[in-house]
């Protein structure tokens, strides 16, 4: 169902909807007509204000469930509260402090990130995530070892001394010559070189026809450089943090959607890929329910927003999943700050 324009609710609606919503995500309880005739102000009748929210259910925007007479807003309902009405509010100073204490510049990036995710997650009582950023791998040794007529073994050894396999399709016709010539190039010329780097080395001199290696020998080693740069891209490193706060006293009532979302969770590829998609962002993206396949079963949320380099450059991205029914007025702008405090440590 298309959203329904902000504007084309009338004042009185507009007042109605909005208080549905917010005592919805205060509680999680569906708000029924006699409760929102007590609130001050609203000098409307049960009556008056019921055939509103039905008006607000033809419209896509409130659902009734079959156990209340209440209603709730369904998930096209909390997109346009989102995206029209939230009044955010900034974070407390406590909160600042408490995310700023834990992005320190010594040691470890991953061990800061971990340590933003888990206070983030602890303040949202959601889950953290937080996407490590993507770095490319410098390289020191490297090595082809035939495993096959059709499939080489190719064996890098980083300036940290990591070591890391790759399985290589080969044409047969390529000789065990062209394997120890392949790998020694890579060890000899293009070591100390990130394998981007690398590879732009080897294009460069092949042009200036400086490579010294024959066509079989050039095509390994550009084989062998650029599946590491696309496996790097195609599983990008995830940190979760705080599953627990997702298994509270309010998921008790809903312990399978619960279970869904630990279920889906496991799966921290198709969540990286997700939360991925929120590098073009500005500034916060919103995922509601199953506005994204991963978590339509669930019915959960995502607030996520990217982190940047010195240079501006995107990087990484954090956020929190948890069900829709989120303060979002108070987390889409926690999620913010801590991707700004993020991106003041990123060098």
């Amino acid at each position: 169902m298309s959203q329904i324009p902000i504007n084309e609710l009338n004042d009185r609606t507009r007042v109605i909807f909005r208080m549905v919503v917010e005592s919805y995500l205060d509680n999680g309880a569906p708000v029924g007509s006699r409760t929102l005739s007590k609130f001050a102000g609203l000098n409307l009748s049960p009556a008056s204000i019921r055939n509103v929210m039905q008006d607000l259910e033809e419209a896509g925007l409130l659902a009734s469930p079959h156990t209340s007479a209440g209603r709730v807003p369904t998930e096209s309902g909390l997109r346009l509260f989102v995206d029209g009405m939230m009044q955010s509010a900034e974070p407390s100073m406590e909160e600042r402090r408490a995310i700023e204490s834990q992005i320190i510049s010594e040691g470890p990036i991953e061990e800061a990130l971990a340590a933003a995710t888990s206070v983030l997650s602890g303040l949202s009582a959601c889950a953290g995530i937080v996407l490590v950023p993507k770095r490319d791998a410098v390289l020191k040794a490297f090595n082809f070892a035939r495993l096959s007529p059709t499939q080489v073994l190719a064996i890098m050894v980083g300036s940290d001394n990591s070591v890391e396999n790759r399985l290589v399709a080969i044409d047969p016709t390529v000789s065990d010559s062209a394997l120890v010539e392949a790998s020694n190039y890579i060890s000899a010329r293009l070591s100390g070189l990130t394998l981007s780097e690398a590879l732009e080395h080897l294009d460069r001199e092949i042009r200036a026809e400086q490579a010294e290696l024959d066509a079989a020998s050039q095509k390994l080693v550009r084989d062998g450089l650029a599946i590491w740069s696309l496996d790097a891209n195609d599983r990008p490193v995830l940190i979760v943090r705080g599953q627990s706060n997702l298994i509270d006293d309010a998921a008790a009532a809903d312990l399978d959607r619960v279970r869904q979302l630990l279920d889906e969770l496991e799966s921290k590829e198709e969540i990286a890929r997700l939360v991925d998609s929120a590098r073009d962002a500005q500034s916060t993206r919103i995922f509601i329910g199953s506005e994204n396949n991963l978590f339509s079963l669930s019915g959960s949320s995502v607030i996520a927003a990217p982190y940047r380099e010195a240079g501006g450059k995107v990087v990484g991205v954090v956020g929190v999943i948890g069900p829709t029914r989120l303060n979002y007025a108070r987390i889409v702008p926690m999620v913010d700050f801590t991707a700004q405090a993020l991106s003041r440590l990123i060098k």
